[in-house]
């Protein structure tokens, strides 16, 4: 069996969102890819920046990487995606795990997004669960983990995996289940294919949020270290004993503060909606009466 090898890696921390981008890269010929970047957007005032993603396009520039890849995790409910930005710049083609279709139908009427294809057609490629790709001479490989949403994938490149949302440090846990499609059982099938993985393998989280007791940001740790320390998923807690925790913990939690413009954007591959007759794009909330 060939060794994994180790692909050159460089985190972006957009501390808003709490939200962890990557270039990753193969050193011998300088292909790389993007792992869930951010937009930045203020939800005061509805103004967009290109800051965060401007500064890996910056390092990939300083550093000869030429982007072919950007990869999404998922649809995301925290941050807006800057996917087509970077394509915009770089020619890079935009995948995302097949199951965007499901995330798509759910929200498109939520919504009233009639331009949302509910067929995935917005993203260049849609990943199949154990589907195979490249950057550059690096191997990678796509892994289903639904759970936190239907559509999440975690993306193998040779001994580094990133999880999305699907976990986060040992300290801290794992994500919230309670999104629509979202399932805490789900959940923890996915984790679990994640940690049958050799127990050097290295993770890398999309988001860190500093655990009580932690005064740094982390995101990078190993399967060894989840199994062993994960507050949630350690060895020894049983799949009902998880579900049990999960659901009782989402249960308590505040939807995200950017939940509404992240899921209208992100299920159009990082797009606003079509502009109206004024040239202007809009964002909707929609609107509840209270129980």
């Amino acid at each position: 069996m060939t060794t994994p090898r180790k692909p050159e890696i460089r985190a972006f921390f957009d501390e808003p969102t709490n939200t962890v981008s990557y270039l990753v890269w193969d050193a011998a010929n300088r292909e790389g890819a993007v792992i869930d970047p951010v937009l930045d957007f203020d939800h005061r005032s509805g103004k967009v920046s290109v800051t965060s993603a401007d500064a890996i396009l910056k390092f990939a520039d300083d550093t000869g990487v030429k982007i072919v890849w950007v990869l999404e995790t998922h649809a995301h409910a925290d941050h807006l995606s800057g996917a087509p930005y970077i394509k915009m710049k770089t020619g890079a083609k935009v995948g995302i795990g097949e199951h965007i279709r499901d995330v798509q139908r759910i929200f498109r009427p939520v919504f009233n997004a009639t331009d949302v294809s509910g067929e995935g057609s917005e993203f260049d490629h849609l990943f199949k669960d154990g589907e195979r790709f490249t950057i550059g001479t690096l191997s990678g490989e796509v892994i289903y983990t639904p759970g936190h949403t239907p559509a999440c994938v975690s993306y193998k490149i040779e001994d580094a995996v990133f999880v999305g949302d699907t976990m986060f440090m040992p300290d801290y846990g794992t994500a919230r289940a309670d999104f629509p499609g979202g399932d805490a059982r789900s959940l923890y099938r996915s984790i679990q294919r994640i940690l049958a993985l050799p127990p050097e393998t290295r993770l890398f989280m999309c988001h860190d949020y500093k655990a009580p007791g932690r005064d740094e940001y982390a995101w990078e740790t190993t399967v060894g270290e989840e199994r062993a320390r994960n507050v949630h998923v350690r060895e020894g807690i049983s799949e009902d004993e998880f579900v049990s925790m999960r659901e009782a913990r989402d249960a308590k939690l505040a939807a995200p503060l950017l939940l509404l413009p992240s899921i209208q954007v992100n299920i159009r591959a990082g797009k606003f909606p079509p502009g109206e007759s004024n040239g202007v794009h809009y964002l909707k909330i929609p609107v509840k009466l209270a129980s």
